[in-house]
């Protein structure tokens, strides 16, 4: 046998040794889950209308008599943006969170509540019970160019728009008439609302293209006393007002979307109660075994 043809063969092995180590690897990977690891919480920031309507439906908090106590556990790790969440999620294996069903994407794996898959047909038809409003917030003496905005995104375009991503609030609005305006607009608010109005502004500018719209992303909260404060003219909020909030603020209502669970590719479970939910986020639930107990 030449040299040439044992190098050749010796590379052939080398390559076979490789390829056998990295499916070997690959296998061992997927079947390396351990039930009896800590699950690891993502939560949002106190603030987050996501994390307000997530702790409301599923009833993780003391409220009554002025008291609304959170008792999402200690141990979460605290997430002040949706893409991180999703970030954490697909880098961990044992990790949990919850984001919004429009910021969705096939990083993550989905589980259903319920039983119930959180599809787009199912928030509408009521099937699926982790619900929530988007709405955006102004003060009563707010701007005409910030109503010219409002009544594109409440319009028939508006709310198309809307439908593209998530789910809109009717089909039944009237075309939107240009009133070809110029200025400048702040949004500020949940980044949840975020990604459909960065839509939403898209879609004005192009037929406005003398206004300048900048979305500022930080929480509901923190959007609506912008607005209260003067530094903002909308606020995105992705949870319903409270009582002291609507006495400053007036809310429109322009999409419907769904909270989501979400866990890591690798993670076996495929969905929850609302029980075991709560129970995981209020940290009586600690491991993935714990689940079937």
């Amino acid at each position: 046998m030449g040299i040439n043809m044992k190098k050749i063969i010796i590379s052939l092995l080398f390559i076979v040794l490789i390829a056998s180590t990295l499916l070997g690897c690959g296998a061992k990977n997927q079947g390396a889950f351990d039930l009896e690891k800590e699950i690891i919480v993502v939560s949002r920031e106190e603030g987050s209308g996501t994390r307000g309507a997530f702790v409301e439906l599923f009833a993780i908090l003391i409220k009554g008599d002025g008291i609304r106590k959170d008792l999402t556990t200690k141990e979460a790790i605290i997430s002040k943006q949706t893409d991180v969440v999703m970030q954490i999620i697909s880098s961990n294996k044992y990790a949990l969170g919850y984001i919004s069903l429009g910021s969705l994407n096939d990083g993550v794996k989905v589980l259903a509540i319920e039983g119930i898959e959180p599809r787009t047909e199912n928030v509408m038809n009521g099937s699926y019970p982790i619900s929530r409003p988007f709405i955006i917030a102004t003060k009563s003496d707010t701007s005409k160019l910030t109503k010219d905005f409002i009544s594109f995104i409440m319009s028939k375009q508006g709310q198309g728009v809307i439908a593209k991503s998530y789910i809109a609030i009717s089909d039944d609005f009237q075309n939107y008439s240009t009133v070809k305006a110029s200025g400048r607009i702040v949004v500020a608010g949940s980044t949840s609302v975020a990604p459909i109005m960065e839509k939403l502004k898209e879609a004005y500018m192009q037929i406005n293209p003398g206004v300048v719209i900048e979305i500022q992303q930080s929480d509901s909260s923190s959007g609506m006393q912008g607005v209260i404060d003067g530094n903002s003219d909308i606020a995105m909020v992705s949870r319903e007002l409270a009582k002291s909030e609507r006495e400053k603020l007036t809310p429109i209502k322009i999409a419907l979307d769904g909270i989501v669970l979400i866990a890591n590719k690798h993670n076996p479970v495929v969905g929850l109660t609302r029980e075991q939910v709560g129970d995981i986020y209020t940290g009586k639930i600690l491991t993935w075994g714990q689940i079937n107990e």
